[in-house]
């Protein structure tokens, strides 16, 4: 399980190790996984590093000097490396390795230059400060457009250009011609657009909540060290920032306790639920669905061919007769009725999918909720759940869509409109966990499950694929099964259910990547579960 961290709690791990004098060393390790990174995306594009053309944009501070120092590595290996500077305070020992090895430099239109000092009181420059100003002053430090058009014929023939503008102390975005010349070459397309490496974290990205400010250049890898950054492992940064490589840099004893969490793919195989040889249709975990109406009866459908396929020992449906008789011509081993939840006996619920516009399922959905009982919530359902209950709310698992949260964000007097929900999931989502005191499994690119703890999962094992009418049904009905299984051997608690819902995220997404060219709708998602599900059980941990 990948464990993922605030920027503020990086830095403060760095803390201890920089004022023991350790900076120089956490530097040369994060360079030195930065260029492998580099030499891996060359590679994989059939370029050696001997001869490649490599673009370095280096901001100011650390990120800057990273990128240097991994430019330098390169250089030394025969790379023709190239630096933007784009900062007043460029990194002067990472830019005087740059220099020896072979860089070269070059300046944007409105860069500032490097001062001699601050305070502008006369002093001697070191070997270091000397070299700032040689190379802001004697190469290409000229203003003109003819530097201009120099500096963007080495971006378009660069086989590969390293992002280390901003850091994870990186506020707003890019700005001035650094955001001008990232939003063009963003632009270019096909093979007029080189390989992207970015240093940490895609400049623009914020390193903590994934929110995106001003243009971003769009990595195919991200080489980020230290700790994973909780900003690149939930929409909309996770999709800036391709693969991303993780560099060990020797802090992992200072970071504190992680709040986001991803399940990786050996987690799924030993959470996946299996039987036991003494179990039996009870103990196996019921799963009841209260789902469709007659004029929705396909999320019904749907939602219980999922659950039936995850394995429970029953799956119970409580609904119009008309919807259960399709539902017994696909599935004859669901049983079916049109009583109360009360006089049922399972161990979870689903509740929501379809159900609008009939008032016999709003009531059996009401009285599940009522329960006590795990109990997803979806569609149609997410009405009847308000934040005046709150209290009450600690069994239940709420299950929108980026505009349904903003609806019961609304009635609940919270004015977070779609599009501010989908610029920050995350804190979005924890924002309702809080609010509503529940579980809340936010649907989207990246999945965000948040517990009213605080604590998050995030899965991003889907494909757009998933995104036709009726999968959100199918992941109902995962989720309701595997919450019925896993009930029917312990009590859940918050944590548990989050966990829960995480896993069958999940497993949802990986439905998606199988024929992965073909097209995909959602009634063909509930026969792949089993082979799937045989698949990921096969996969070892690691170590």
């Amino acid at each position: 399980m990948i464990s993922a961290h605030t920027a503020a709690a990086v830095r403060a791990a760095e803390e201890p190790l920089l004022l023991a004098g350790r900076g120089a060393e956490l530097m040369l390790r994060a360079s030195h996984g930065l260029a492998q990174g580099v030499v891996k995306i060359l590679r994989s594009r059939g370029c050696g590093v001997y001869g490649s053309r490599v673009l370095l944009l280096a901001g100011s501070g650390n990120n800057g000097g990273d990128a240097l120092y991994a430019g330098a590595y390169l250089a030394a290996r025969g790379a023709r490396t190239t630096a933007v500077l784009t900062g007043a305070r460029t990194h002067p020992e990472a830019l005087a390795a740059f220099r020896r090895a072979g860089g070269r430099c070059m300046r944007l239109a409105d860069a500032p230059q490097e001062s001699a000092a601050a305070d502008g009181a006369a002093r001697v420059d070191t070997p270091e400060e000397s070299a700032v100003r040689d190379c802001a002053n004697r190469e290409s430090a000229a203003r003109g457009s003819a530097a201009q058009a120099a500096l963007w014929d080495e971006a378009v023939r660069a086989d590969a250009v390293l992002d280390g503008l901003l850091g994870t102390g990186g506020r707003g975005g890019l700005r001035g011609a650094a955001a001008k010349f990232v939003a063009r070459l963003q632009a270019l397309e096909g093979s007029a657009r080189p390989a992207v490496v970015a240093c940490d974290l895609p400049s623009g990205v914020d390193a903590t909540t994934g929110a995106v400010r001003g243009p971003v250049l769009r990595a195919d890898m991200t080489v980020t060290f230290g700790a994973h950054k909780s900003g690149l492992l939930t929409a909309p940064g996770e999709q800036w920032c391709g693969a991303v490589e993780f560099i060990d840099i020797g802090i992992a004893d200072f970071l504190g306790e992680a709040t986001v969490f991803r399940l990786e793919a050996a987690d799924l195989g030993t959470l996946l639920p299996q039987p036991a040889a003494a179990d039996h249709k009870y103990t196996r975990g019921v799963a009841g669905v209260v789902a469709g109406s007659g004029q929705y009866p396909g999320a019904g459908l749907l939602a219980v061919s999922a659950a039936s396929a995850c394995g429970p020992g029953m799956v119970r449906y409580l609904g119009p007769a008309a919807v259960a008789a399709a539902i017994h011509g696909r599935n004859p081993e669901v049983v079916c009725s049109e009583a109360s939840p009360a006089e049922l006996r399972v161990q979870a619920w689903l509740v929501g999918p379809g159900i609008d516009g009939d008032n016999a399922q709003r009531e059996r959905a009401a009285d599940a909720i009522a329960s006590g009982l795990p109990t997803v919530v979806d569609a149609g359902a997410l009405e009847l759940v308000a934040p005046a209950q709150k209290t009450d709310n600690a069994h239940l698992i709420l299950t929108p869509h980026a505009g349904e949260l903003a609806a019961i964000m609304a009635r609940a007097g919270i004015g977070l409109d779609r599009a501010g929900i989908e610029a920050e999931p995350l804190a979005a989502a924890r924002t309702a966990a809080e609010l509503f005191g529940a579980v809340v499994l936010l649907k989207g690119a990246t999945t965000v499950v948040a517990a009213p703890d605080g604590r998050v999962f995030t899965q991003s094992n889907g494909t757009p694929r998933l995104g036709t009418a009726g999968s959100g049904d199918t992941l109902a009905g995962i989720l309701v099964a595997l919450l019925a299984m896993a009930a029917a051997t312990q009590p859940l608690v918050p944590y548990d259910l989050a966990r829960t819902a995480a896993l069958a995220a999940a497993l949802h997404g990986e439905l998606s990547r199988v024929d992965a060219d073909a097209p995909l709708n959602a009634g063909e998602l509930a026969a792949r579960i089993p082979h799937v599900w045989a698949q990921l059980c096969q996969i070892k941990p690691q170590g």
